[in-house]
């Protein structure tokens, strides 16, 4: 991210070192070098504390919420020599990300310690690059759920001494009691401890608020089972039957094709299984859900938190009023609302080149509006039927659920070919004469 030009002064270099549990006596020459010559410190107060007398600058503690103080803390300050403490790798989860964005990579020094990731992989003989990481510093433990895979080993940065409990709950919620977890404590001081137990079992009192927790994940038996792709169990969603089911919900996602960092908009949540799924595919992924039912609407971001993206957007109103000032989204899906004048135009218009726009329906009526979009833009007009097989009488026999008609279109791009996009407006054939 390029950082907007600032609108004060600031300094033209900030150090920014990196300091574990140990202290001072963890910090390589190079890093108390700077420390000694630095007329500002900023960090947290109990980093300052961990500097010796030796480092005579000006402490300042950061104030609270911190993120929007970086900029005006860093101007008053422009004159002097700054460094800033941070825990472990600055880069990793810290303030170091900030800092980037106030002032550019060009104006920032960073002189890493090892982080409590590295220490606790070091303790438990986790490869660092086998091991997951979910962060729930400032953020909701509901997010670890969309991680939870049998077998899989995962760290979790706490965000206080609550967080471990909180984590066993959240764990024997979702299936995954037997799941032995490993509490480190104050990784690389002189005060480091390790608690652990199964989350069934979890009774340990709150420990330090410096902990990271190790998860070997572990499912009941009989748990729901949630794979990795899209197409979860219908069953995994409490729903009223506004539900895009299981298999078109797969084959919705994979034309709808969420990439890393993207933004969807979902209209017409009903449940949000296709927002939910959008993001399941990548912690950085994104979606905004319309739903204009306040009952589904609170029902959406139950199940969010549920299957583990709590950071989905629920906007309860009517499509397309309510879309007006939304940010721009790479793919749109519309689940719902397809004879809403204006709907489909404002949708399409708002997607960038190389844009995704899916839309579903079962009715008569509103496929005789995806066959007049498909005649004008032309795109990717389908059908879906999926039969069940049931019993009749002592024999099996197919039940057909209702057919779902399906429009895809993709933006015109510059292609480098030359060849047309996906999703160009078709060419007439004899039929369409």
């Amino acid at each position: 991210m390029t950082p907007e030009p600032p609108s004060h002064p600031l300094p033209p270099v900030v150090t920014v070192v990196g300091i574990g549990a140990d202290g001072w006596a963890g910090l390589p020459e190079a890093a108390r070098a700077e420390l000694r010559v630095a007329q500002v410190l900023i960090g947290a107060g109990r980093q300052l504390a961990l500097l010796p007398p030796e480092c005579a600058g000006r402490r300042v503690p950061w104030p609270s919420p911190l993120r929007p103080a970086v900029p005006g803390l860093l101007a008053a300050h422009a004159d002097s020599r700054i460094a800033v403490l941070a825990s472990g790798d600055p880069m990793f989860y810290g303030i170091g990300r900030a800092l980037t964005e106030v002032l550019g990579a060009e104006r920032l020094r960073v002189l890493p310690h090892p982080s409590s990731v590295s220490y606790a992989c070091a303790r438990v003989g986790w490869p660092l690059e086998d091991t997951e990481v979910v962060t729930l510093v400032g953020r909701p433990a509901a997010r670890l759920a969309a991680a939870l895979h049998e077998g899989r080993r995962l760290l979790v940065l706490s965000a206080d001494a609550t967080t471990p409990a909180a984590v066993a709950e959240l764990l024997r919620d979702h299936g995954f009691g037997p799941s032995r977890m490993r509490v480190l404590e104050q990784l690389g001081g002189e005060d480091e401890a390790c608690v652990q137990g199964t989350a069934d079992a979890w009774t340990h009192p709150a420990g330090d608020a410096l902990n990271v927790i190790a998860v070997e994940c572990r499912s009941a038996p009989g748990a729901l089972r949630l794979g990795a792709v899209p197409g979860l169990p219908d069953e995994a969603y409490a729903h009223d039957g506004q539900l895009t089911k299981r298999h078109v919900r797969a084959v919705t996602l994979g034309v709808l094709a969420p990439a890393p960092g993207e933004l969807l908009w979902d209209v017409g949540g009903g449940s949000g299984s296709i927002a939910i799924e959008w993001m399941r595919t990548h912690p950085s992924c994104r979606a905004v859900t319309v739903e204009r039912d306040p009952v589904r609407a609170a029902r959406i971001a139950d199940n969010a938190a549920r299957l583990g993206v709590p950071g989905l957007r629920v906007i309860t109103g009517r499509a397309p009023d309510c879309l007006a000032g939304l940010p721009a989204p790479d793919a749109v899906f519309i689940g719902g609302g397809l004879t809403a004048p204006g709907l489909l135009d404002t949708c399409r218009q708002a997607l960038p080149p190389g844009g995704r726009l899916v839309a579903n329906t079962v009715t008569l009526e509103s496929e005789a509006v995806l066959a007049a979009q498909h005649r004008l833009h032309g795109g990717d007009l389908v059908r879906l039927a999926v039969a069940h097989a049931v019993p009749v009488g002592g024999f099996t026999g197919w039940r057909q659920a209702m057919p779902v008609t399906q429009w895809s279109l993709r933006t015109p791009t510059n292609s480098p070919t030359g060849q047309s996009p996906a999703g160009a407006p078709a060419q007439p054939s004899g039929d369409d004469r």
